[in-house]
């Protein structure tokens, strides 16, 4: 094994310069922040138009005249959110982190709110609406009791958008928190995501079928329809465009193959999936491993029931 493929563990960096080194208990960490005038540091930080930042600059946009004072909460920071650089002060990535979880509203805002959306049921034709509680975003049916997904979206990103604005916004987040999973990163810490077919209970031919990506470092999971991981894969894209449908510009919540599993096939003993995706007067069938590669597509006439264009992904 190479070193550049050798997996880093808690001792160091086998094969590279360096090492990793064991930071601050939790406790601690969170500790250091617990404090009025260090989180304005880090906001004025944060607003300040170039960086690094002079002590007597930074001291002057918090606002603090005992320089002792100053000093002491900043060095508190130090080397844990920010860095002493020539000529001043900036971020570290966990300070930056800090910030923007205060913007994006995660620890302080509480927001419930429901708003129409795009799109009709599949399951009754009734009308869709969103749905915002508890720091995630839903769409489900206003008739029935059928939703369309729920996943986490910051407080922070319900300010200054219309519902049209946020209905957009949400889509684009959903689709790109996926394809990151199914890349193998989470998109909480950066952790490796595994990711695995789950069928019903008994594994049936057609049953209900999910993807889990679950990360193996902070355990975030994200559950959705296999449909969901073939939003970017080019031969969908191509098939849909063949048939004026830009992809890119459809809410995922209004494709049946996307948020259902009424398409979707499942086998086991190796794991096989396919979803098959009609539009017009053809499907396109598409079949997947367990790690959500495509294995072979398949296009054919669904009027005659004759074969079109096969293909195998490589």
């Amino acid at each position: 094994m190479s070193g550049s493929d050798t997996p880093i563990d808690a001792a160091g960096l086998d094969g590279a310069t360096g090492c990793l080194e064991d930071g601050l208990p939790p406790a601690e960490a969170f500790a250091l922040l617990g404090n009025e005038t260090r989180i304005q540091i880090l906001q004025e930080l944060w607003l300040a138009p170039d960086q690094p930042v002079a002590f007597s600059d930074l001291r002057k946009r918090v606002g603090m005249r005992d320089s002792a004072q100053f000093n002491y909460h900043l060095s508190k920071l130090t080397d844990h959110f920010v860095r002493q650089v020539e000529g001043g002060y900036e971020f570290q990535y966990a300070g930056e982190k800090v910030v923007r979880a205060i913007l994006a509203g995660t620890f302080t805002d509480r927001v419930s709110l429901e708003f129409p959306v795009t799109g009709e049921c599949f399951d009754c034709g009734g009308s869709l609406e969103g749905r915002y509680a508890d720091e995630r975003l839903a769409v489900g049916c206003t008739d029935c009791d059928a939703t369309y997904g729920r996943y986490g979206f910051p407080p922070g990103g319900l300010r200054n958008r219309t519902t049209t604005e946020l209905e957009a916004a949400f889509d684009q987040r959903v689709r790109h928190l996926h394809c990151l999973a199914a890349d193998g990163v989470c998109p909480e810490c950066g952790g490796r995501m595994d990711t695995s077919v789950v069928p019903d209970a008994e594994g049936k031919l057609g049953g209900d079928v999910r993807v889990d990506h679950t990360c193996a470092q902070c355990q975030h999971t994200i559950s959705s329809p296999v449909g969901l991981s073939l939003l970017d894969e080019s031969k969908v894209v191509a098939y849909h465009a063949d048939h004026g449908v830009e992809l890119n510009t459809r809410k995922h919540w209004t494709l049946r193959w996307c948020v259902t599993d009424e398409s979707t096939t499942f086998e086991d003993d190796p794991v096989r999936v396919s979803v098959t995706i009609p539009l017009d007067d053809e499907e396109l069938t598409v079949t997947l491993d367990g790690d959500l590669q495509v294995l072979d597509t398949e296009r054919r006439c669904r009027t005659t029931g004759e074969d079109g264009a096969r293909t195998t992904a490589n």
